[in-house]
């Protein structure tokens, strides 16, 4: 794992290498509910990645739970991206649902680039 900077509000790990391993280990430590749903989907991926002959699936894999960590590994960010999340399904509203979308965005467009993809 990468060493990242602490300090009271600092993640809660950090931010691992973008193994297959190294992502379970880290849900493991910031969201072990959610180890069987990582597991499942690593087997479709590989599944997906030999039929087709292509890397895409595990590199799908790899980004998804890049990011999923990225975020858990900050509680406020994940809470106010919980927030958002909600909030935007209950609106109904084009223009009430924008703001919620773009700040959705910039939570995931920070967490790909916290992980390094």
């Amino acid at each position: 794992m990468s060493a990242q900077p602490d300090g009271p509000y600092g993640p809660l790990i950090p931010m691992p290498e973008l193994t297959p391993d190294a992502l379970r280990a880290a849900v493991a430590r910031i969201a072990p509910s959610r180890l069987p749903a990582l597991a499942q989907h690593l087997f479709e991926a590989a599944t997906n990645a030999q039929q087709t002959q292509s890397f895409a699936p595990l590199r799908a894999f790899v980004h998804y739970w890049a990011v999923f960590i990225a975020i858990e590994r900050h509680p406020e960010r994940a809470a106010r991206l919980r927030e958002l999340e909600d909030a935007a399904q209950a609106t109904e509203s084009r223009d009430a649902i924008r703001p919620l979308l773009t700040e959705i965005r910039q939570i995931m467009k920070a967490a790909e680039a916290e992980a390094g993809l």
